[in-house]
């Protein structure tokens, strides 16, 4: 059977497939026995094993950290790597994040995009492949990853136990192919407080953000009973009025004045696209006239040196090179106290750079602050060059199916590509279309649900079939 035929025919059941799993909250949680990432994770990992089994192919679950379908024969395996797992949810949806409800052509929920829609359409290129008959030279292996908004310890883990593929591709970026991803560092900066100071002010707490690799689209500040609250809400207007901040107030348990402030999500690769809610705070409360305590002196340089800008100027990281452009700073999660205070903060940097380069530019930021830096998650950028086997055939297929020209592309994301050996990002999301990871309203449409199957499909017959699909 003809693949393209094949995906027409059970186009239904790919919808119907992904929605099953956008239905399933997915992020992460409390480790349970068996499940190292919680009870909603295990479950999708799950459904789509046994989904991948009902549609023919061999499966295998990691002790709940990944699974993979394959089928194939040959010496050498094709790697696909898709992940399961999701970011927080966030708030000010229009449509329920877990519904995966269809409107106007487009599927909407946490998932539909990044990643579960083009896993699981890249699962269905591979039946289309297996039904069409063709004789295979080489496997082919979806591998179900759990944990790649988070830490991946899926990845660390499955590749512990299973050989690592010959090459491979990962649907969780955009077309036509990604050979450039730029270097990540999430990094905390934090300092501990003397007791007994007083804030000026009267800050009781400071809470924001969900991920460092999200945007904050919230943050909440907390100000003691005894705190000057007329002061507070006139600053709260006059903010409101200067800036177009969205802020608002209401009263914390013990009768404190709570400042509210509001922004939008979006990925912590492209942070230019939201409004950064932390930073907005940061930028009330400096007008306030913060004191000297160290908490206040903490937020002072927080808002001074980042705020709302995502180039990392004031950290003197506003660096960039010709392959991979310039480097992007958002700061992801705060959480403040009288005791402690600490900002969780995700760069992506450019390739022609180092971690080490950039951690001692950081050292150097805040150096007689008293500021310690923690480094948190780091992943080496990746560069595959654009000459070799895997990149032209995926080019070849990307035109052959949209009639479209295939370059690559450099992106601040990071993908399971950095996984393995020789793979790259190849979709799923088309040129012109929004870039909806991690924000609200995160959807796909349905039609490039559709064809991303179908190039799939031909991707994995080209590079695996002996005479194509």
């Amino acid at each position: 059977m003809d693949c393209n035929k094949y995906v027409e025919e059970h186009r239904e059941d790919v919808i119907r497939s992904v929605q099953d799993i956008v239905r399933i909250p997915s992020v992460e949680a409390s480790p349970l026995p068996g499940k190292p990432f919680g009870k909603n994770v295990d479950h999708a990992l799950r459904n789509a094993l046994a989904l991948a089994e009902r549609l023919g192919f061999r499966v295998k679950n990691i002790d709940g950290y990944a699974g993979f379908a394959e089928f194939g024969q040959g010496d050498e395996t094709m790697a696909i790597l898709g992940h399961l797992d999701v970011v927080p949810e966030g708030s000010g949806w229009t449509c329920p994040p877990y519904e995966a409800r269809i409107v106007d052509g487009r599927m909407y929920g946490r998932g539909t995009a990044d990643d579960k829609g083009p896993t699981i359409g890249a699962l269905y290129g591979m039946k289309a492949v297996m039904e069409s008959g063709r004789k295979m030279k080489r496997k082919v292996r979806i591998i179900f990853g759990t944990d790649e908004e988070s830490g991946w310890k899926d990845m660390e883990t499955y590749f512990q136990r299973e050989p690592m593929p010959d090459f491979g591709v990962t649907p969780d970026a955009d077309y036509p192919i990604i050979n450039v991803e730029k270097g990540i560092l999430a990094f905390k900066l934090k300092k501990d407080f003397a007791a007994g100071a007083d804030s000026a002010v009267k800050i009781k707490s400071l809470t924001g953000g969900h991920r460092p690799n999200m945007v904050p689209d919230e943050c909440t500040c907390c100000f003691l009973p005894t705190g000057d609250q007329d002061k507070i809400l006139t600053h709260l207007h006059s903010m409101e009025q200067y800036s177009g901040y969205e802020l608002t107030a209401d009263f914390c348990e013990d009768t404190g004045i709570r400042i509210r402030s509001k922004g939008v999500s979006a990925h912590a690769s492209t942070p230019e696209k939201g409004s950064n809610a932390i930073g907005r705070m940061l930028a009330f409360l400096s007008t306030m006239g913060l004191g000297d305590s160290e908490m206040e002196q903490f937020l002072l340089f927080l808002n001074n040196k980042i705020g709302v800008d995502t180039t990392g100027a004031g950290l003197n990281l506003d660096l960039r090179d010709e392959v991979s452009g310039a480097l992007t700073l958002n700061l992801g999660t705060i959480l403040v106290d009288q005791a402690h205070g600490e900002a969780e903060i995700d760069i992506r940097y450019p390739v022609s750079y180092s971690q080490d380069q950039i951690m001692d530019i950081l050292r150097s930021a805040v150096k007689g602050t008293g500021i310690g830096v923690e480094c948190c998650n780091a992943q080496a950028p990746l560069h595959v060059p654009e000459e070799g086997f895997l990149i032209e055939t995926l080019k070849k297929v990307y035109t052959e199916q949209t009639g479209q020209p295939a370059k690559v592309l450099s992106i601040g994301g990071g993908t399971y590509a950095r996984a393995m050996k020789n793979a790259v990002a190849f979709g799923a999301l088309f040129p012109g279309r929004p870039e909806l990871a991690h924000e609200t309203d995160e959807h796909i449409f349905v039609d490039d649900l559709i064809l991303h199957t179908k190039i799939y499909a031909h991707a994995i017959a080209a590079l695996c079939c002996e005479d194509g699909c």
